[in-house]
């Protein structure tokens, strides 16, 4: 009985150290690497880039109609052709139409916004997937970004092993 209380007590001993000696597995990738590999990322910012220039474009119109108006009015004014009643009109009329370009503005960075996370969501999605996999396959705990590691041994660098899940040679 005595033996069989030992063996026992040894077995759990053993147990608790081999638990707690598991070394746990780190890694870590370079996301804006692996991102910058992907051609859904390189369309998806030429998409991106396309859409900006057009509103753009739209704005610089904006603009430029504004700029043609106000000199008008500026020009009308000095010749002394507007009362002040008109010219009270014109610059209300003026100021609706700045109004309407900030307001533009606005529009614009929040459509390009919307497109971004629209486009890139999905592959900021498969990307995810992919580092999830790579540890769940390799055994990791935790997979940092090499972006916010101050130290790292070159051998805990994960990346190529992301970039083979998403299909990405180099």
């Amino acid at each position: 009985m005595k033996y069989f209380v030992k063996m026992v007590a040894l077995l759990v001993f053993a147990t608790c150290i081999g638990t707690g000696a598991q070394a746990q597995k780190f890694g870590y990738v370079n996301s804006a690497a692996i991102l910058s590999q992907l051609p859904d990322v390189k369309q998806a910012e030429a998409t991106l880039e396309a859409l900006q220039k057009q509103l753009q474009k739209k704005g610089q119109g904006m603009v430029e109609v504004l700029q043609k108006e106000y000199t008008e009015v500026q020009q009308k004014a000095e010749r002394g052709e507007l009362s002040p009643k008109q010219q009270e009109d014109a610059s209300a009329k003026l100021k609706t139409k700045e109004e309407e370009i900030g307001k533009f503005e606005q529009e614009m960075a929040k459509q390009l916004q919307d497109k971004r996370t629209e486009l890139l969501g999905p592959i900021y999605e498969k990307v995810n997937t992919a580092i999830a996999d790579v540890a769940k396959e390799n055994s990791f705990q935790l997979i940092f970004d090499q972006g916010v590691l101050l130290y790292a041994e070159a051998t805990q660098d994960v990346s190529t092993l992301v970039k083979a899940k998403l299909g990405i040679t180099n």
